[in-house]
């Protein structure tokens, strides 16, 4: 009869299949979430003190639970009984036994019912919300230098909040253009500063009052900027008040000025709107500092 321990699960593979597709995680992920949990299981039952470790054959969902003693010199210090065997005792079990080895001792699988199957719940949604900060950690990491959309959900300590899709972001009140009042519901664009790496998720902070914030409007509104036709070489901003964009055209037959200004105005007047009537002055950039 096949011993317990190497009995197929399918049903621990088909929950890893579900769990790993409905949140979009590696199925390797859920796999480990399981074992721990299993581990934690172990321990509860023989004794904390004990080094238990689970493995689940990834193929057949069948679960094999071990403990492990580690082989130490005669003359070491043990400072756990349950975990550490001298190595004279490791040999009177198996002469091949030297320091550093492990003693494996399969022990009989443990009921998984209904108190380890609520712990490998807990460890694999801690390990899923694990996952997913982690992705949305390095999918906004990219964002940063751009600009983002959001939706204004709270106000707080002058401080607006964003919803820009899977996650919040901070406009802080000293990224704001003076005069500048939001309410919930508001439609925001703003540019992506700084994405850090927090325990609750990533912390994604905004400014609407950088110089890139403008130079990523001209960007976005005269397409030569986009294509590198035109260059801007540098943005002076008064958040608000008054700013100073110098643009050059690598095509002498370009004139930067223009592309940047528009057919009456119309792309520049585009970029003042978003900046709440900030008067900018676009100027041919120049080599000679004085000028």
């Amino acid at each position: 009869m096949e011993s317990l321990e190497n009995m197929p699960r399918p049903e621990i593979v088909a929950v890893a299949d579900a769990v790993a597709r409905e949140k979009n995680i590696d199925k390797e992920d859920v796999f480990v979430a399981m074992e721990v949990a299993i581990q934690k299981a172990g321990r509860t039952k023989y004794g904390f003190e004990h080094d238990i470790r689970a493995q689940i054959d990834r193929k057949t969902g069948a679960i094999s639970l071990s403990r492990y003693r580690e082989v130490v010199a005669d003359d070491a210090l043990i400072e756990n009984e349950a975990a550490q065997i001298p190595l004279k005792l490791a040999k009177a079990y198996d002469k091949k036994y030297k320091v550093g080895d492990f003693i494996i001792d399969a022990l009989p699988p443990i009921d998984f019912g209904r108190i380890a199957a609520q712990t490998a719940k807990q460890v694999i949604m801690q390990k899923v919300r694990e996952a997913e900060r982690n992705k949305q950690y390095e999918e906004y990491k990219e964002k940063i230098g751009t600009i983002i959309n959001g939706t204004v959900k709270r106000v707080e300590f002058g401080n607006t909040v964003l919803d820009i899709g899977k996650t919040e972001a901070v406009l802080r009140h000293d990224e704001v253009i003076p005069r500048e009042k939001f309410k919930n519901g508001d439609r925001v664009r703003a540019y992506v500063l700084d994405v850090r790496r927090e325990v609750k998720g990533p912390q994604i902070f905004l400014s609407r009052t950088c110089p890139e914030f403008m130079a990523k409007l001209f960007t976005q509104e005269v397409p030569e900027i986009y294509d590198g036709v035109v260059q801007i070489m540098g943005v002076a901003r008064d958040p608000g008040s008054k700013a100073k964009i110098a643009v050059r055209a690598n095509d002498k037959t370009i004139d930067p000025v223009g592309a940047c200004v528009g057919l009456r105005g119309i792309r520049v007047q585009a970029v003042v709107t978003e900046l709440q009537g900030e008067k900018i002055d676009i100027v041919p950039y120049s080599e000679d500092k004085a000028q």
